[in-house]
């Protein structure tokens, strides 16, 4: 369950995100064996995806959850020309990399660091990664993709195995399977070990098997 306590981001504002509270939940930074880091979707809030994430919470792990400014991180559809999104999206990627720089600072390594959200919140934790490329604990994007008219070629490096999940509806109003299936190849030619689940019929929320395939990835982290 969420505790309630909040931090205020660290470092220089450079774009509206910044400055914005970071909320809390589960075990504390000092104490824990993993963190996952979740970014909510449009219109939501930090404290309402750490909600929906009790459903996969683990014992011994602590969970942030960075707050957009205005509860939306980039104002278009993620399949806009990206800067047609900015400053909100380059903002947003600085947000997670603050969050999981404060699970690293407190000695929890990048490889039992789990990286997710919903919607808008998944197209940017999954963005994220692709642009930061190493090994991470894991990915889980609950109906979002990677973000941009179209993907480029900019994403290199290595993924070294890190397990992506990636959750969609097959008819989600707002995430087209073609871009899920693009996110998909993209990860695996990242040497990315992706699970990719299209739902039918599903309509732009979260399946229980959705929701069991997080708490796997959460729970091989701890001993």
């Amino acid at each position: 369950m969420s505790d309630g306590r909040t931090d205020g981001d660290e470092g220089d504002v450079v774009g509206p995100h910044q400055g914005q509270q970071t909320v809390a939940a589960g075990a504390t930074l000092d104490e824990a064996e993993a963190a996952v880091v979740l970014a909510h979707g449009r219109g939501a809030t930090a404290r309402g995806i750490l909600g929906m994430a009790d459903e996969f919470a683990v014992d011994g792990v602590a969970s942030l959850a960075p707050q957009a400014a205005r509860n939306e991180w980039y104002p278009n559809s993620f399949l806009a020309p990206v800067e047609a999104n900015e400053p909100g999206r380059s903002s947003g990627l600085r947000a997670l990399d603050d969050a999981v720089g404060r699970a690293v600072d407190a000695g929890i390594p990048h490889e039992r660091v789990v990286l997710g959200g919903f919607s808008q919140g998944a197209c940017l934790a999954s963005e994220y990664v692709a642009r930061n490329p190493r090994r991470y604990g894991g990915v889980v994007a609950f109906s979002g993709g990677l973000i941009g008219e179209e993907l480029d070629d900019e994403y290199e490096g290595d993924l070294d195995g890190t397990p992506v999940f990636l959750g969609c509806s097959d008819v989600d109003p707002h995430i087209p399977e073609e871009r899920v299936v693009a996110t998909r190849d993209v990860f695996a030619s990242m040497n990315a070990d992706v699970d990719m689940r299209l739902y039918e019929g599903m309509g732009h929320t979260i399946h229980q098997d959705e929701v069991a395939a997080a708490r796997e990835i959460v729970a091989a982290l701890v001993g």
